[in-house]
């Protein structure tokens, strides 16, 4: 199962890298956005799919599983979650103040 989702997650990396080299800022905010899923993803097989009880104390069993990279995943789709609202936010309000989202445009015109 964690080969499953390796190769998913590489397939998602390879999405986002499309998505991050083109020249619109909502593609570009949309290739971060699938990055992240994948970090998620990858970060969950690095644990492995554990079997075992929850990590109470005076339960008596004889596995636990370890909360923490639950944890770390929780708190990195929390951050994502809002460094993509954030992104979204400036993609809007640049689009709404200069009528574009095209990279070149945005980028002005050299001077010689």
């Amino acid at each position: 199962m964690e080969t499953f989702i390796i190769i998913i997650s590489g397939i998602l990396f390879t999405v986002g890298t499309y998505l991050i080299l083109n020249k619109n800022l909502l593609r570009i905010i949309l290739g971060i956005t699938v990055f992240s899923h994948a970090t998620h993803l990858m970060l969950m097989a690095i644990n492995g799919l554990k079997k075992g009880a929850a990590p109470l104390l005076g339960e008596g069993a004889s596995s636990y599983t370890d909360p923490v990279p639950h944890a770390l995943i929780l708190t990195s789709i929390v951050i994502s979650f809002a460094l993509t609202a954030f992104l979204l936010v400036l993609g809007y309000r640049t689009y709404v103040e200069l009528g574009t989202d095209n990279l070149k445009q945005l980028r002005g015109s050299m001077h010689d």
